[in-house]
C-alpha cells in the first residue's frame, strides 16, 4: 500500500482494446491514483486492479493474452487485490463465451456467457434498474435496490447464484454484477453511470484502500 496521505494505485489493464481510458477517468473521479498500464512490475505492485472491456469477447481475449495480461490478471486474483471486471471485462473472467467458441476466458469464475435471447434487441442498450441479490455487498453501500445503470451488451453471463449481486430484467433475469472474496464484476458500466457509478467507483476504492 502507500502512504497513508497518498491515494491509492489502480491500475487499469492496458491491452489496446476499447475506451480504456474511460474506466481509467472514472476512478480518478473517485480520488484514485489510477494508471492505464501494461507493466508488471506496477500492476504487482497495485493496490487494486481493473480489467475494462467492450467489443468481441474472442479478440479482447487474444489482446490479453498477446500483452501477457491474462497471467498478472489470474495473480492479481489469487493474491486477494481487489480486482474489478467490467462490462466485456466481466465476462472474461469466466470459462468462456458463445460469442467465440473454442477461445477460453481466465476461468477464475464458473460459468459462461451466453447470447441474450432471441427476440430482445441485440445488444441492451440502455439504463436499467438493479435488483440487488447480495446487499451486504461492500461495493453497493449507499446503492439502493432498483438504483438504475447503464448497460450496453449481447451477451450476459450465465454462473453459480451464489456469484450473483445484481441482476437487471431485460426479457430474462440478466446478471448485472458477480462476486467473490476481494473479487467483482459488473455487466454495466460504472464510468457512465452517473451518481450510483460514481459511488461504486468510491466504494472500490474503499476496498482498495482498507485492504
Amino acid at each position: 500500500m502507500n502512504g497513508s496521505d497518498e491515494p491509492p494505485l489502480i491500475a487499469v489493464l492496458d491491452y489496446g482494446i476499447g475506451n480504456l481510458r474511460s474506466a481509467q477517468k472514472g476512478f480518478e473521479r473517485a480520488g484514485a491514483d489510477v494508471r492505464l498500464t501494461a507493466d508488471p512490475a506496477l500492476i504487482a505492485d497495485a493496490a487494486g486492479v481493473v480489467l475494462p472491456g467492450v467489443g468481441h469477447f474472442g479478440a479482447c481475449m487474444r489482446e490479453l493474452r498477446a500483452a501477457k495480461l491474462d497471467g498478472l490478471a489470474i495473480s492479481a486474483i489469487d493474491s486477494g487485490t481487489p480486482f474489478l471486471g467490467i462490462c466485456v471485462g466481466m465476462q472474461m473472467l469466466f470459462e468462456g463465451s458463445e460469442e467465440a467458441p473454442g477461445i477460453e476466458g481466465l476461468g477464475v469464475l464458473p460459468g459462461m456467457s451466453r447470447c441474450l435471447p432471441d427476440g430482445l434487441t441485440r445488444p441492451q442498450m440502455q439504463w436499467n434498474q438493479l435488483d440487488i441479490r447480495l446487499p451486504g455487498c461492500p461495493l453497493l453501500h449507499g446503492i439502493e435496490d432498483g438504483a438504475w445503470m447503464y448497460f450496453v451488451h449481447s451477451y450476459a453471463v450465465d454462473t453459480d447464484p451464489d456469484l450473483v449481486v445484481a441482476t437487471c430484467e431485460y426479457g430474462i433475469d440478466v446478471t448485472a454484477m458477480v462476486g467473490k472474496a476481494s473479487l467483482w464484476a459488473t455487466q454495466f458500466h460504472p464510468e457512465k453511470s452517473g451518481e450510483r457509478g460514481r459511488c461504486l467507483a468510491q466504494n472500490f476504492l474503499q476496498q482498495v484502500t482498507s485492504s
